[in-house]
């Protein structure tokens, strides 16, 4: 079932959007992430996507009581920061449904694969794309691997990848078509697809394409892109 994701963004205990990932160039703020997460809930969200922006950026997260108690009443993805297994367990345990691994995917290939084999369908890996090549460490350096190339060291697991063009993250400006079916294509597990998402019309769009969900935040956060448009998508026939 094709799924339109909310994203929460924490930082310092708040939601927050930020251009293109910059630390400092945060576009929308919101004081409280739990009453964010339950209005999105009331929308009709099935998931959301909650990313600890402190711990992408310090390399050890910063919110797990705030995602704990949205674990509490959602389905939750969690990424950002999860640089040990350790963390990625205690995670489960607070009833997270899926871990984001990004940094740690590139770094520590055979471990990672070794923990998505124990946690089947439970592991979903960051293809963080940056000028055609994947960012790392919060999406400050870039790895020599293609979105591609990273896909096809984990596309024989069970396993989902989450595909972002930071090149059009935050801009609310519009998604880059090509880009996203070639990603699509070329891999096996499942596909959710983030950054620059606008319309209803994108939407739409990466649904055809053979993706299995968007994760939305700017757009939805600027009211640019209305929640309540945008979530008909997952029934329509496309």
């Amino acid at each position: 079932m094709f799924r339109v994701i909310p994203a929460v963004d924490l930082k310092d205990g708040k939601v927050v959007r930020l251009r293109q990932g910059k630390e400092n160039e945060v576009t929308f703020e919101a004081e409280n992430p739990v009453e964010v997460a339950k209005k999105w809930v009331e929308k009709g969200a099935k998931v959301l996507h909650v990313i600890d922006l402190d711990g992408a950026f310090q390399g050890r997260m910063r919110h797990e009581d705030i995602i704990a108690e949205i674990a509490s009443f959602a389905e939750v993805q969690v990424g950002g920061g999860i640089r040990d297994f350790k963390v990625a367990k205690r995670l489960f345990d607070l009833g997270v449904k899926r871990v984001i691994f990004g940094t740690i995917a590139v770094e520590k290939v055979d471990e990672v694969r070794e923990f998505a084999e124990s946690w089947e369908r439970r592991v979903m890996i960051a293809i963080d794309s940056k000028k055609g090549r994947v960012a790392v460490k919060g999406w400050k350096e870039t790895a020599s691997l293609t979105p591609i190339q990273l896909a096809e060291i984990y596309d024989d697991l069970k396993v989902s990848f989450l595909y972002t063009n930071i090149d059009v993250e935050g801009l609310v400006s519009g998604i880059e078509r090509e880009k996203i079916a070639e990603v699509v294509k070329a891999v096996r597990n499942p596909v959710y697809v983030a950054g620059g998402i606008t319309s209803v019309e994108d939407i739409r769009f990466i649904k055809r394409s053979g993706a299995a969900g968007v994760v939305i935040g700017s757009a939805l956060y600027t009211k640019k892109l209305k929640f309540e448009e945008a979530i008909k998508v997952e029934y329509e026939k496309v």
